[in-house]
């Protein structure tokens, strides 16, 4: 099954990601391990969605292990390679989400409280294809109360729709579908068509925080 294969980008031969699941891989269930993997990559690197990079070697699931923070895009490819290291299928997901609460710094930064791609990962288990996304931190959800998006391994967790308090705090506007691997010309593409103002006067540059 090609979403169990490594890639230029899910690595997942790779020392460090072969690292990140050795204490994972001695459980016996799927499901468990699924679960284990999912809140290590969910919490341990903090969401960070204000460093764009046009890179291919930045999206490498390798590169990303070493690093502390990442965007959904990042976490989720991390968690691809190591859910495809534990021998369980997996693909990335991307879309476009609107976030309601703490928008300030997204609007300053991106000029709309809109964000896009935004990355998810479907993962295969028990004979169906559900989601799941490690974007939002406990720590970060604490901060903004809102319960931390938890994965049982039999049902979908990919969106935190309301805040504690009943307010609206994320919503999908749009479904770009799966991949098998990390289409990075459609998401510069979509980059680029959807924050022009970010990049009009950088088209040299590969790096940004914004």
């Amino acid at each position: 099954m090609s979403y169990l294969k490594p890639t230029y980008y899910f690595d997942f031969d790779n020392d460090l990601i072969q690292n990140l699941i050795s204490e994972v891989k001695k459980d016996d269930s799927k499901n468990n391990q699924a679960i284990r993997i999912y809140t290590k990559i969910r919490d341990e690197w903090l969401y960070d969605p204000y460093h764009i990079s046009f890179s291919k070697q930045k999206y490498r699931a390798s590169h990303i292990a070493q690093k502390t923070t990442g965007n959904c895009v990042e976490k989720s490819i991390l968690l691809i390679a190591c859910l495809r290291a534990l021998n369980i299928p997996a693909r990335l997901h991307l879309g476009k989400v609107k976030n309601h609460i703490a928008v300030e710094r997204l609007e300053e930064k991106f000029g709309t409280n809109e964000l896009t791609p935004h990355g998810m990962v479907n993962v295969f288990l028990n004979n169906e294809w559900l989601k799941m996304s490690p974007a939002f931190n406990a720590t970060l959800c604490e901060k903004f109360n809102v319960e931390p998006l938890e994965f049982d391994g039999y049902t979908n967790s990919y969106l935190q729709q309301y805040n504690t308090e009943g307010h609206l705090f994320m919503e999908y506007l749009e479904d770009y579908g799966h991949f098998n691997d990390v289409p990075l010309k459609f998401m510069i593409e979509n980059l680029k068509t959807h924050y022009p103002h970010i990049f009009k006067t950088e088209t040299h540059i590969t790096e940004f925080k914004i």
